[in-house]
């Protein structure tokens, strides 16, 4: 609980992964990856309950062994290529009942840390429940960012902006994928986590990779054993 807060953590993991295949339960590290962010999610100190929602048999027996719930299969229909997030959250909403707050955790945020959990949730706690999401600084500015026209000519993303160091940009971020929160109330209303009131939490670099490749996965790896 934060305060007198109910939080309710949810981790969506389909079955069916088309660029890496059966990655939510790959070993990283010898150990699956969903696993690594049923970890953090427990040493939270706010969160009352975690949950994963899957439509995947053998996902669901490695979270329930490594500690998650799995009060339900999420339908099909919620568990394609082109579902968002949010459909997994409502869905997950509309069974489990009595909690003030909802926690998104991706499993492909492997290097996510409780810190980066709860501070997102206090933060999200203490603007009435606002949307907050993790961020990472860019590497990047998008001021020095083209489209390419048909006939090769640069397109400039942002226009109006003569900017021409880099020091002279302001700081942009990036969305990680790590940690979404928001109070229920309001994501049932709003069906979304980013709005115009969404908060930024930021995270370092280093615990911001989201893996979508065996490339991902190779280089996280080597994070990880870096870091023993």
């Amino acid at each position: 609980m934060i305060g007198d807060k109910k939080v309710l953590a949810v981790i969506p993991a389909r079955g069916g992964s088309k660029g890496v295949p059966r990655k939510n339960i790959r070993l990283l590290n010898q150990k699956p990856l969903i696993s690594w962010t049923i970890d953090e999610a427990h040493r939270s100190a706010f969160i009352d309950r975690l949950i994963v929602s899957t439509d995947d048999t053998e996902i669901a027996v490695v979270a329930s062994q490594h500690g998650a719930e799995v009060p339900f299969f999420r339908p099909a229909e919620i568990a394609a290529d082109h579902t968002t997030h949010v459909e997994p959250i409502l869905h997950a909403l509309s069974l489990m009942h009595g909690y003030d707050y909802v926690v998104m955790l991706q499993p492909t945020s492997p290097l996510r840390q409780s810190v980066d959990i709860d501070g997102c949730i206090s933060l999200s706690a203490s603007n009435d429940g606002a949307a907050c999401v993790t961020v990472v600084e860019t590497d990047k500015t998008p001021y020095w960012m083209y489209t390419m026209k048909p006939d090769q000519r640069l397109d400039p993303i942002l226009t109006g902006h003569a900017i021409t160091r880099r020091q002279d940009a302001p700081q942009t971020y990036n969305l990680n994928g790590a940690v979404y929160v928001c109070s229920v109330e309001r994501f049932i209303r709003e069906k979304a986590f980013l709005t115009s009131d969404t908060l930024g939490y930021v995270m370092p670099k280093d615990r911001s990779y989201d893996i979508d490749s065996l490339f991902d996965f190779k280089l996280v790896e080597w994070i990880m054993e870096q870091q023993l």
